[in-house]
């Protein structure tokens, strides 16, 4: 009995009340899912996913779809850089959605693409809530990266003894790049460049310049269908999907 009253206080979970969990998915292939992560969409009873649009389809929710047929699953639109909306009013409204199903005793699983910790939109979900909400009770659980999923596809080690791993958002000019890959230079640095995407030219500008495009890595759409994972040089598009990352090992 003590025993099952510690793992209750522990996790932060109370099997009779309606809560709210954060799932990671992976990157998006369905085979990457978590164990803890299809727990926790078995035991919920309503799937919250983003969308950018309402006319388009959730990355998130396609990789577990097979495990959400019979459940409610509700889209919710998120900023994503939508022009013209307000971020916050945009992020309270998705807040007062679940929170709805919630009070109302339902268990909430709200999907996130890859890692819950990693540019995670739905950081702002739980931000809100905590905030104005400290009632409800929400747990958290982390996906596979694409990050180390393409690392892992090709043998890359993200980080060794005496290196340092910096993971930042793709810069949008040829001067903070270039200055990024310049202070890491004989620093033992791997440097993870997320969301190249449209930043791709000037990029590839960059690597070429810095003599450094034969050893960069590039992962794209990491987990799904039409996944490309090579050397930066091979790579002859002038564009890339949103979904894409450079890893660079400097020394």
């Amino acid at each position: 009995m003590l025993i099952k009253q510690f793992l209750k206080v522990f996790t932060g979970y109370k099997s009779d009340s309606a809560s709210l969990t954060v799932v990671g998915v992976g990157p998006g292939d369905p085979s990457l899912l978590t164990i803890a992560a299809l727990n926790a969409i078995k035991k919920a009873k309503v799937i919250v996913f983003p969308i950018s649009d309402d006319n388009k389809k959730s990355f998130a929710a396609e990789i577990v779809k097979k495990h959400t047929k019979f459940k409610k699953n509700v889209p919710i639109i998120f900023p994503m850089a939508r022009e013209g909306f307000d971020p916050d009013e945009i992020w309270s409204n998705a807040v007062k959605k679940i929170v709805k199903f919630i009070k109302n005793g339902e268990s909430v699983v709200l999907l996130c693409l890859g890692d819950t910790s990693l540019f995670a939109s739905s950081s702002n979900i739980l931000r809100i809530i905590k905030n104005t909400y400290p009632e409800i009770i929400t747990k958290t659980i982390p996906g596979i990266s694409s990050l180390s999923a393409a690392a892992a596809l090709n043998d890359f080690d993200l980080v060794k003894k005496g290196e340092t791993l910096i993971i930042k958002e793709c810069p949008s000019s040829n001067s903070e790049l270039t200055s990024l890959i310049r202070e890491s230079k004989g620093n033992k640095t791997v440097l993870a460049i997320m969301k190249v995407g449209k930043r791709w030219k000037l990029v590839r500008e960059t690597l070429e310049k810095e003599d450094i495009i034969k050893t960069s890595l590039i992962a794209l759409s990491v987990g799904m269908p039409d996944q490309i994972i090579q050397y930066a040089s091979k790579y002859k598009k002038d564009f890339m999907p949103y979904f894409s990352l450079i890893l660079i090992r400097l020394h």
